[in-house]
């Protein structure tokens, strides 16, 4: 367990004696009668369907769908309308003082911890990872000091695909007395890692996940967080009043509630067509290196990775040129698609 930490201790003074926005619905449970305290039009809405009226500020009805997936108390569950950088963004905003405090991220990994700090005027502290794109847990931990308020740890990383030696986080974790954000976006390809169910344990521990990947949702830009009560329940108070709507709201509760077994087949069918690509890759004399991957998609080292790039854009095929990224030379990132994608995309590459 994190010894040090308190939650009280790393809130921004501001965050803490806040006043949240509330809606009159904040102080009524049930269903109304009638609703005339959100100006909203009571007429109806223009075209076909019930859109007048706000959506539910905290997605009880879709939050019940999710805690029964995750197995996660709903007092325990954030979601986000803007996928998972919703959460980053929050997490800047309820624990950063700007100008004053830092954050810990490991390179290469995913862009917005970076930019959400830039955003909010929060210095990065780098601690790259090895070569294998390993955490430096001992690195991480030296780099910490009494303004590092949140430690962004991806696993399985992006772009680089693999997940990271449990003992090697949770040492992080216990050292923390700030947050640790470990961000599941992949965890669905490898679930038995996720670290759901250790938040219990840790206090400092918050963990990002997303429908965006395995679920195939990436359209809905719905996200998650779960944490302690207490985490939640700060998040709640500073997030948008309305930052859901309520077409995604019902959508995703249909969604989820009656395709779950149809996830499943769709990361199988992903993970068999990963293993075709890579092999399909290794046979061609261009590509130097492909690194183990835990996720959706592969970080392929190859000679002339710019130029293919290039090559595959004017081909119309896109993936992601990753060759200026620390520790990612010559490497560019792809997208397990479609079988017919995948035979498209190898073809080119012979023709280059």
């Amino acid at each position: 367990m994190a010894k040090n930490f308190v939650l009280s201790d790393i809130l921004r003074n501001n965050i803490k004696n806040i006043t949240p926005y509330s809606t009159a619905r904040d102080d009524f449970k049930g269903v109304a009668l009638v609703n005339l305290d959100a100006n909203e039009n009571s007429f109806g809405s223009v075209g076909n369907g019930n859109y007048n009226r706000y959506p539910d500020p905290y997605q009880y009805e879709l939050k019940q769908v999710v805690s029964k997936i995750k197995g996660m108390p709903i007092e325990q569950i954030f979601l986000g309308g803007s996928g998972s950088d919703e959460g980053i963004g929050l997490l800047y905003t309820a624990f950063c003082e700007p100008g004053v405090d830092n954050a810990i991220v490991c390179p290469p990994t995913y862009g917005m911890y970076g930019v959400s700090a830039e955003i909010n005027n929060i210095k990065c502290k780098e601690v790259p990872l090895t070569e294998d794109f390993q955490l430096r847990a001992d690195n991480v931990i030296a780099a910490m000091d009494e303004h590092t308020k949140l430690t962004w740890i991806c696993s399985p990383n992006n772009p680089s695909g693999n997940l990271y030696d449990r003992e090697a986080i949770r040492k992080v974790i216990e050292a923390a007395n700030g947050i640790v954000v470990i961000d599941e976006a992949y965890i669905d390809f490898c679930p038995e890692y996720s670290w759901l169910p250790e938040l219990d344990k840790y206090p400092n521990l918050v963990v990002l996940q997303t429908f965006s990947k395995a679920w195939g949702l990436a359209n809905c830009r719905l996200g998650m967080m779960f944490a302690s009560k207490e985490i939640i329940a700060v998040i709640n108070k500073i997030k948008l009043p309305y930052n859901m709507n309520g077409m995604t709201q019902a959508y995703a509760c249909k969604i989820l509630s009656e395709c779950a077994v149809q996830k499943d087949v769709l990361v199988e069918e992903i993970l068999v067509a990963r293993e075709k690509l890579i092999f399909d890759l290794q046979q061609l004399p261009s590509i130097k290196k492909i690194y183990p991957s835990d996720a959706n998609f592969l970080l392929v080292k190859m000679e002339k990775a710019h130029d293919v790039y290039n090559y595959l854009v004017k081909e119309g095929i896109i993936v992601r040129d990753r060759t200026k990224v620390q520790l990612c030379d010559d490497c560019l990132r792809i997208t397990v698609g479609t079988v017919k994608e995948n035979e498209l995309l190898v073809e080119k590459l012979k023709q280059f």
